[in-house]
């Protein structure tokens, strides 16, 4: 009840675009997403032969890969099944990238970030802002910071390591804080000092980290 008026009961809501439904997954959320990112594919390949490799990359990132972006830290914890599905409408660009069209000059080359590679990236950049920043309306991100066992005693591993919740189930692992920070642990173990660095900074930093290992998590689930 609301008031005198009866809500009937729904499968899902929306909330600022993003589908939940009522088992609180967003599976209907990226199918909806695969689908209708892949119309848009095909309305890009009916133009493909007008344009070279370049104009076939931009008008993808303008115009299709913002719709398989949109709200991505919201469902980035659902399971590998459905985010193949998004997986699955970005071959099919690079299929049609593959398909006897002429090479760009090297200084027009675009590089094509997996869409794994950039939710790890933006994850990395808003955690930095909850966690170094201290950005107030993302207070409730932060966490404690790590704790490493060596020996006979406990000490703190570093000013940048964060603890890691604990999880007992493959869905929780998934899930924002539980990623991310076991993906913050080994972005800042890598080397960066991320305090003394701005958002940009950060950004660029964890881009060229994700790129060096192309499949980190499936390390970090395992431990």
């Amino acid at each position: 009840m609301f008031g005198s008026v009866t809500l009937p009961l729904q499968d899902y809501v929306r909330i600022l675009g993003v589908d939940l439904d009522r088992e609180l997954r967003f599976d209907r959320q990226l199918k909806h997403v695969a689908h209708q990112a892949s119309l848009r594919v095909s309305a890009l390949r009916r133009v493909a032969n007008f344009l070279d490799k370049r104009g076939i990359m931009l008008l993808y990132k303008a115009q299709v890969r913002p719709y398989l972006e949109y709200g991505a830290l919201t469902w980035m914890s659902s399971a590998a099944t459905h985010l193949q599905k998004l997986d699955k409408v970005e071959r099919r660009v690079q299929r049609l990238l593959q398909e006897n069209k002429p090479q760009p000059p090297p200084q027009d080359i675009i590089h094509l970030d997996t869409l794994e590679h950039r939710r790890d990236v933006a994850a990395l950049v808003v955690f930095h802002k909850a966690q170094v920043q201290g950005v107030p309306h993302l207070a409730r991100l932060r966490l404690p910071p790590g704790e490493a066992v060596r020996d006979t005693r406990t000490v703190l591993s570093s000013h940048e390591q964060v603890g890691v919740p604990r999880s007992r189930a493959s869905q929780h692992q998934r899930t924002f804080t539980s990623r991310v920070s076991r993906l913050w642990n080994t972005f800042t173990a890598a080397g960066p000092t991320v305090r003394e660095m701005s958002t940009q900074q950060v950004k660029v930093a964890a881009h060229r980290w994700r790129r060096t290992c192309p499949t980190p998590l499936v390390m970090l689930n395992t431990q």
